[in-house]
Parts: structure tokens; C-alpha cells; sequence
């Protein structure tokens, strides 16, 4: 079983998408925040299951999807999931990461 980290960055990402969709509605965002965090819970257990984005010398940068997001996280030898950002589809993902 993996060990799932969380960067500040990613962390700070979730607070903002929630941030946002209060404005409107918030329970949608408590909604939307429960499941990308129960999503990403996945990957304890199947930790290659978002696609490959990019192999880097610390292993590799793979994307999971969950609705409008992308969430990307760094795989490292199966043993490690750290959480490298929470991004809307609409965003340039090669930005930020």
C-alpha cells in the first residue's frame, strides 16, 4: 500500500477550488472537495491508475481524473504518492508542473 503525501501547493489548490464553488453553492464545494479527496484515497491501492504524464528522476508525474479536475501526483517506486497539484481541465497543466 502506498503512502499518499500532500504538497502545501496541492493542499492550497484544494482550499480554492472550494473557496470558489462556495460563492455559489456550498455544499456543492464540501461535495466536490469530499470526493477528489476520497479519488485520490484510490490510490493506496492502485496507485498507477491515472495515466502517465511525464517520467522524471524522482519517478513519475501521472494524472488521475475526477469531473472537471486533473489531479496530478508523483509516483516514486510505488511506494510513495505525493500530490503535486489539483487542476481545473481548463488550466494549462504544463504550468504548473
Amino acid at each position: 500500500m502506498a503512502k499518499i503525501r500532500w504538497t502545501e501547493e496541492a493542499a492550497t489548490w484544494l482550499e480554492d477550488i472550494h473557496k470558489f464553488i462556495s460563492q455559489d453553492n456550498p455544499t456543492a464545494a464540501d461535495q466536490v472537495v469530499e470526493r477528489i479527496y476520497e479519488k485520490v484515497q484510490i490510490l493506496n491501492k492502485f496507485p498507477e491508475i491515472g495515466y502517465r504524464y511525464r517520467a522524471t528522476r524522482q519517478g513519475d508525474i501521472r494524472v488521475l481524473l475526477y469531473g472537471h479536475y486533473r489531479i496530478a501526483y508523483l509516483l516514486d517506486n510505488h511506494k510513495t504518492i505525493l500530490i503535486l497539484g489539483i487542476f481545473h481541465s481548463a488550466l494549462d497543466i504544463d504550468r504548473y508542473i
